[in-house]
């Protein structure tokens, strides 16, 4: 199946992978494990969860329900799920992006040793355009790139400007859902509109495939810039809303409070950008949201603008 398939490729990375009754969880930092297949709503019992946390030695866990369940930090999925997909769906500027995009580059699919070799400097150079210092080591983003090229449903995606390689985006086919995967531009194209090139045309490849219902973009991030979502809704991919709930070891909870919160904040002040403390940092805020009733959380902009 198409979630055993992604699970090996998380596994060729490093990754250690669980199965429970609910779904798969894959550790994504110190003891942290996030669900997966990605799009799935799940509502695992408290049960399932205490014997995740504590068989495994797990800190916490973190995966997404339904809008309808009472707790869980007010969230969203960008996703397109529409019928038909082209210029028409685009605001008047997105269009004219597009347009550019296309008039300065080539979107076509690439081979995962070209992405290997060549991504990583699109990679690097994204991260720190956002603000992200991620110390993301050369071999671990080769293998993260040649642990899916031989795997059924992943495929690399290149807009090339010249020959060079300037944006990419990974792919993958989740039965009904097509994925999009560590998306990058290169600052040098970026005023090219390459990146607009890019997403519209592997979207429009995504969704003629028959089998594609919709199309999932990524998850309301922990810690990216909210650029990062605002590029993908004026992509003409909308909100929808979720509840992401945080769960920590029974240990850990009596700290998780929003003492803890403040200092996490305040070593943030003093180290912007610093990976695990923005990581932290997004885990315990949506902890904290989560325990919130509906109506006191804060709810984020691509929600209050549905």
């Amino acid at each position: 199946m198409n979630a055993e398939i992604f699970a090996e490729w998380l596994r060729r990375q490093g990754h250690t992978v669980i199965k429970t009754q609910s779904s798969y969880w894959a550790d994504f930092g110190p003891r942290v494990f996030q669900a997966f297949p990605y799009h799935w709503l799940i509502e695992p019992s408290e049960d399932e969860l205490n014997s995740l946390l504590k068989e495994q030695k797990v800190a916490g866990l973190r995966y997404s329900s339904p809008f309808s369940v009472k707790e869980g930090a007010a969230s969203y999925h960008a996703v397109y799920d529409g019928r038909g997909y082209g210029y028409e769906t685009l605001g008047k500027w997105s269009r004219k992006n597009v347009r550019r995009g296309l008039s300065h580059c080539r979107v076509e699919p690439i081979s995962f040793e070209r992405l290997a070799e060549e991504g990583f400097d699109l990679q690097v150079d994204t991260l720190a355009r956002q603000g992200r210092k991620l110390h993301l080591e050369k071999q671990t983003w080769h293998t993260r790139c040649l642990s899916a090229r031989d795997l059924p449903g992943f495929d690399a995606w290149g807009a090339l400007v010249n020959g060079r390689l300037a944006a990419s985006v990974i792919t993958f086919q989740m039965g009904e859902w097509g994925y999009m995967l560590y998306q990058q531009c290169h600052r040098d194209f970026l005023a090219e509109h390459v990146n607009n090139a890019l997403s519209f045309v592997v979207t429009c490849a995504l969704l003629e495939r028959p089998e594609t219902r919709a199309i999932l973009y990524g998850l309301h991030s922990l810690d990216a810039p909210p650029s990062v979502d605002e590029f993908k809704f004026r992509m003409g991919y909308t909100a929808k809303p979720v509840r992401q709930r945080v769960v920590f070891h029974p240990w850990l909870r009596p700290f998780m409070n929003r003492a803890s919160h403040g200092l996490l904040k305040a070593g943030l002040r003093l180290k912007p950008g610093h990976p695990a403390l923005s990581k932290a940092e997004g885990m315990l805020r949506f902890y904290l949201q989560g325990r919130l009733p509906l109506e006191k959380q804060s709810l984020p902009p691509p929600l209050l603008s549905n």
